[in-house]
């Protein structure tokens, strides 16, 4: 099949399959099937073939986060590449990196081949985010998001019901799983690099580092979500596996349940987004992700009992889906232009606390599970905080209250 370039209005005529907004559905699809198998078998897997501690699971992480500290690079790629091809050039990255994962069970090998699958998870989440912002409406964007969440929801959902239903069932391996899942996400993109066009934008992105004063609360939003996401990524996990003993389909089983909620509430959550504005869907996010930290910490101060647990993890991913609020608040208020190099920007700044944060969290949690909890709870309510100074309507000229003051 030809692949050519043509513009989003010749893209409204193509079948409904082949339209941007698909593409964003396949691309949301294929992603979760080798991350969040990855996610769901690492703590298992790190701690039977490689005998990681808090301290070796803090550097992997910090390890991890590193490409997305240097997202910044995709500007440079984009003087070469077009987004949609580095996209999914990336998705091919990520899915390669997993496949092969169990085939280095120690801490050096892991730490090379988490490397190489960050920068595909970490490239392709910079340039996704601008093409959702570039290829979808501004008054479509809260619903649309939503629903992409959704399908990238119930992919995820398909591969956590086989590991769960297969795992012990047929006695799988590490590598078999892996292999199978990064497989699986390699064929989606090549798939998608053959058979869809190359869609052009309306607006021309500039291909410049752009870092602007008028995007000051966005920016400090960014830092303060991938400071508390790591908390979150990290540990939350982590702790189900080292204070209660989950095994693999047990932890899997929880993603399960994760993702399936996120297929049920995210489009109702895009919707609610569209209806009351991004800043009433981050407060209430924001509180709630302080009240589920805190309550983390009781776990190991008053040791409460599994099903407590599992239902804060549950509730706690439930709140992370409104995030993509933030996408549409800077959608609103951002020249059009500006959607590609802010958002590898934005990428960077939320990677700042996450390249050292996992590893110095490590020491802590050695000493104190609940400390790292009271932490993240303390930056809920930061972000809780600068969520309020979004307005009602956020435009360009209007990017927070306290413009006029």
């Amino acid at each position: 099949m030809t692949l050519r370039e043509i513009s989003m209005a010749e893209a409204r005529a193509l079948p409904r399959w082949r339209r941007p907004e698909t593409l964003l559905y396949l691309m949301a699809a294929a992603m979760p099937i080798a991350f969040a198998t990855w996610s769901a078998l690492l703590n298992n897997f790190v701690i039977e073939a490689a005998g990681f501690t808090g301290r070796e699971i803090g550097w992997l992480h910090s390890l991890r986060e590193v490409p997305g500290f240097l997202a910044i690079g995709v500007i440079v790629l984009l003087w070469v590449l077009r987004e949609q091809v580095l996209a999914l050039s990336a998705l091919m990255l990520l899915g390669a990196a997993t496949a092969v994962t169990a085939l280095f069970p120690s801490f050096s090998g892991l730490m090379l081949v988490t490397l190489f699958s960050s920068i595909g998870f970490h490239y392709f989440e910079t340039v996704n985010q601008s093409l959702q912002l570039q290829w979808i409406e501004k008054s479509r964007a809260p619903e649309v998001l939503g629903r992409i969440v959704a399908v990238g929801s119930g992919a995820a959902l398909v591969a956590y019901g086989l590991l769960v239903v297969t795992w012990k069932s047929f006695d799988l391996s590490y590598g078999f799983v892996y292999g199978v899942a990064g497989g699986t996400t390699v064929v989606m993109a090549v798939a998608a690099m053959l058979l869809y066009p190359q869609f052009r934008a309306d607006e021309p992105q500039l291909k410049t580092f752009v870092l602007r004063r008028r995007y000051w609360l966005y920016y400090a939003l960014q830092m303060m979500a991938g400071a508390r996401r790591q908390i979150f990524t990290v540990f939350a996990a982590f702790m189900m596996v080292e204070k209660y003993g989950f095994e693999v389909h047990e932890v899997t089983a929880l993603f399960l349940v994760n993702f399936l909620a996120n297929m049920v509430f995210a489009p109702f959550m895009g919707r609610m987004v569209g209806r009351f504005g991004e800043r009433a869907a981050l407060v209430f996010e924001y509180a709630g992700l302080a009240t589920v930290f805190a309550l983390y910490g009781g776990l190991y101060l008053f040791d409460w009992p599994v099903w407590v647990a599992a239902t804060l993890y549950v509730v706690d991913h439930i709140f992370f889906a409104l995030a993509f609020a933030m996408k549409t608040y800077f959608q609103k208020i951002a020249d059009p232009g500006d959607i590609a190099p802010t958002a590898a920007v934005a990428f960077t700044i939320n990677h700042i606390a996450a390249v050292f944060l996992p590893a110095l969290l490590g020491y802590l949690w050695v000493q104190s599970p609940t400390w790292v909890f009271v932490l993240a709870a303390g930056m809920a309510l930061v972000s809780l905080m600068l969520a309020t100074l979004i307005p009602r309507h956020p435009e360009k000229g209007l990017e927070t209250i306290l413009i006029g003051r």
